[in-house]
């Protein structure tokens, strides 16, 4: 009762109380899990404010796990925007002073020349999927120390919740090499260690013990998922470690591929190909430049063109404007392959007129950033502009979804990256569509686990999105989305997994021999269940 892994509540049968001594210590009352769940989202749906859904939720995962994962996956519409984004960005804000119970592992410096032992102290032996953050920029909020753990914990809880992994084969983990968050540094509930960050030799000698003790401990194929690292890092550790370790970044990766996906299927929307369009950026960060890396090797494998010859397609604009040659020098070095030749542009809508793109996406970070002139440009040299705002969370979205249908007067392809409601222009009802990581690194993360991948290949990224793309029915173009709603994501996850087990197949990376002959089966046959068991 005490272990959140068997604890059932008031569904111990008469015969499981008999046999484990439980008589006297539960009420008389013996009920079944669909009416605990019914009680429990009856109690979550009474509070008003999100970060007490939220408190109320991690309460019951510490509680009765399986019961929690139920919740999740039955009302997963509902309740993921609690235990994600935009939710979590607010309870890490605040997770010194709403801690209770540690869930994860805190390695600090304080650690340095330990991790190995610090990582034989979490209790289990088998992990199959860590997610690590250093706590630099947590969402569009920037840095949040060592309160950034409330990311890895939700994304993990996502990996089960979502594409079946066993809770107990998932860690989460939070690098503490300091903050610079002045606020957090004096917050006396700060959970952290109270200094500035680590920076350069001190910090990439701490990261490279940490990756050396995760491969010593629990073999090669434990897939790392590098999370809300700044930019400068993210880049470098996924350049580092992509040839040594099974790596993954979700914020330059997953994105792209969830991105991509929906470019995918705004084709079938729209008619015409991926290469038809010309892109622009807002915003020339981990995800900006991620996403438009993949579109670019999207449209290379179709047209058969250089890479070189498709990054062309794609302009950036960043905080100093339109992305051009001329600036090359100046560039930080995963920007440089976006320079192209055009005069200089200081800002986006200068950019929209000058480029005349047919699609523009926003990864700025920064909310309010695609204004009514900038939407209204777009939309006046397109007749369905493709317009995704992908910040987060809500509150930096670069325009709403009321804003992008008016301003385009119902004509635009819209989707975000946290959920907007339906919004009704000139008597339609357009439903934006959620690119959400989460459509994507579950499956991902089952399909790399389950075909026993050492590595992680551009080409697995690509297959995830086509297989999210092709699950895009009818019914949900005729809304105008190009995503599928949530309510199928484990079918979705079964999907993805499949098509990335067969790459990595394909690749010569899969290590798990024989190949099963039905993929999608054996994904469905690899997922966690939350239905309680009975208990000799």
């Amino acid at each position: 009762m005490r272990d959140p892994r068997y604890n059932k509540g008031l569904a111990f049968t008469e015969k499981e109380r008999e046999t484990h001594y439980l008589r006297g210590l539960l009420p008389p009352a013996i009920v079944s899990q669909e009416l605990q769940e019914r009680k429990i989202m009856n109690n979550i749906r009474q509070y008003q404010v999100p970060l007490q859904r939220y408190m109320a939720m991690m309460d019951l995962q510490e509680r009765n796990e399986r019961l929690f994962y139920k919740l999740l996956i039955d009302n997963v519409e509902e309740l993921l925007p609690i235990v994600y984004t935009p939710t979590v960005g607010e309870a890490c804000q605040k997770y010194g002073s709403i801690f209770s119970r540690p869930q994860g592992l805190y390695i600090s410096l304080k650690e340095k020349g330990k991790i190995l032992e610090v990582l034989k102290n979490w209790p289990e032996r088998s992990i199959q999927v860590i997610v690590v953050t250093d706590g630099e920029r947590i969402l569009g909020l920037g840095d949040l120390g060592c309160q950034g753990m409330g990311i890895p914990v939700g994304k993990l809880a996502l990996y089960t919740a979502l594409g079946g992994v066993r809770p107990s084969a998932c860690l989460p983990i939070t690098l503490d090499v300091g903050t610079n968050n002045e606020q957090l540094l004096n917050d006396e509930f700060y959970i952290g260690m109270r200094q500035r960050r680590a920076t350069g030799q001190e910090y990439a000698d701490f990261l490279q013990e940490f990756m050396t003790a995760v491969k010593q401990n629990y073999g090669e194929k434990v897939l790392i998922q590098f999370e809300d690292f700044a930019n400068h890092n993210a880049f470098e550790l996924l350049t580092r470690y992509g040839t040594t370790h099974l790596v993954f970044n979700d914020d330059i990766q997953g994105t792209a591929s969830v991105v991509l996906a929906g470019l995918i299927a705004a084709q079938k929307l729209l008619g015409g190909t991926l290469s038809e369009h010309t892109y622009l950026f807002l915003g020339a960060g981990e995800a900006g430049t991620g996403i438009a890396e993949l579109i670019a090797l999207e449209i290379s494998r179709q047209t058969k063109a250089p890479i070189e010859e498709c990054r062309k397609k794609v302009w950036l604009v960043d905080s100093k404007g339109l992305i051009v040659s001329s600036r090359k020098e100046s560039l930080q070095h995963f920007k440089k392959p976006w320079a192209h030749e055009h005069e200089t542009v200081g800002n986006l809508l200068d950019a929209v007129k000058a480029i005349k793109p047919t699609v523009l996406i926003g990864t700025s970070g920064k909310g309010q950033t695609f204004t009514q002139d900038v939407i209204e440009a777009i939309s006046s040299f397109n007749e369905r502009p493709i317009i995704l705002a992908l910040s987060n969370p809500t509150s930096q979205s670069e325009c709403t979804a009321e804003q992008a249908y008016t301003w385009s007067k119902g004509r635009a392809v819209f989707a975000t990256g946290s959920p907007f409601d339906p919004v009704e222009y000139d008597g339609k009802i357009h439903v934006p569509g959620q690119a959400n990581n989460a459509y994507i690194f579950p499956g991902f993360g089952l399909g790399v686990v389950m075909s026993g991948a050492i590595r992680v290949h551009d080409d697995m990224l690509l297959a995830a999105s086509e297989a999210l793309a092709q699950q895009v029915s009818e019914e949900n173009f005729e809304k105008g989305l190009i995503y599928p709603p949530f309510s199928n994501i484990r079918k979705i996850s079964a999907h993805i997994a499949a098509k990335v087990a067969a790459k990595a197949y394909e690749l010569g990376l899969a290590s798990r021999r024989p190949r099963p002959k039905d993929l999608v089966k054996y994904a469905e046959s690899c997922m966690y269940s939350p239905v309680y068991r009975n208990y000799r």
